[in-house]
């Protein structure tokens, strides 16, 4: 599995920065100053949860992840 397997939710963190999150995967989130660092960082953070995972002799969770919108 591939990042562009999961849903990746950004949001604004006030006062300043942006958060990327992947909610499937614990622990997978990313705090920055800007979009485009935040969105950066993250996939950097999912290679490192990734090689875990594959030391651990698991496999990636499926992202079961639902969007709501009101």
């Amino acid at each position: 599995m591939s990042i562009d397997d999961y849903k990746v939710v950004l949001y604004r963190n006030q006062p300043d920065g942006w958060v990327a999150e992947i909610p499937a995967l614990a622990g997978c989130y990313a705090l920055m100053s800007t979009r485009e660092q935040a969105l950066a960082e993250l996939e950097l953070v999912f290679t490192m949860i990734a090689a875990e995972y594959r030391d651990q002799g698991k496999s990636l969770p499926t992202d079961t992840t639902e969007i709501f919108h009101a």
